[in-house]
């Protein structure tokens, strides 16, 4: 499939930026190599809608203007991974987090995909860069089914997720749509969310829980 770039025609940082980077598709792949090398069955994975063709086309562009780079460890063994000049991108997925989680995110629609682990995984971005640090260190746990859940930690300096549960000082269990209609709510609506779901943790870490998405 042959892509065009898109040309605003204007000699301005933003619009040559968006001319590199502001195609469709483009931003997630780099979102996504954020979190280190990914094959193309990964990227496949995650993207959901994109399709094969569309897949391969924005990484040879992307390849092409030194954004991502391919590495081969075989003849089929191959993935990609992001430069320094795609590395450089992290601020700039960083603040759309921010400003999607605050201003845009919204109500599931249907039939929209979500991953338990990328929505986890833009939460710590969000709280990391919102500057949220707990006055002690906080463990939560979020357990989406029996075999899936996710611990996010600020160990006292950073905001840490990882795969699988810790010793937490609160434990939701949920779905990944309940999950998002948490985000999604306004401060009354989190609180009342907290109050109906299934909870283990004293009140007091309830109220941490909900004031690191306060705005």
């Amino acid at each position: 499939m042959a892509t065009s770039r898109a040309s605003y025609n204007h000699f301005c940082p933003a619009a040559r930026a968006l001319e590199a980077i502001g195609g469709k598709w483009s931003l997630l792949i780099v979102r996504d190599l954020l979190g280190g090398p990914r094959r193309f069955s990964d990227l496949r994975r995650t993207l959901i809608d994109i399709t094969p063709k569309w897949l391969s086309a924005r990484l040879q562009t992307l390849e092409r203007d030194g954004v991502i780079e391919r590495q081969a460890s075989g003849q089929r063994d191959v993935s990609y991974r992001l430069t320094a000049k795609g590395q450089a991108l992290e601020p700039v997925i960083d603040a759309l987090i921010v400003w999607g989680l605050d201003y845009a995110l919204g109500k599931p629609r249907a039939g929209e995909a979500i991953h338990p682990g990328r929505a986890l995984e833009s939460v710590r971005r969000y709280l990391k860069r919102r500057g949220r640090r707990p006055a002690r260190p906080v463990t939560w746990v979020l357990r989406f089914t029996p075999d899936r859940s996710y611990t996010l930690r600020f160990d006292g300096k950073r905001w840490l997720r990882q795969r699988g549960e810790a010793e937490a000082d609160l434990v939701i269990q949920t779905s990944p749509g309940g999950w998002v209609r948490f985000l999604s709510a306004d401060r009354a609506g989190r609180a009342r969310w907290l109050e109906r779901s299934r909870v283990a943790g004293t009140s007091k870490a309830a109220k941490e829980f909900a004031s690191a998405f306060e705005r």
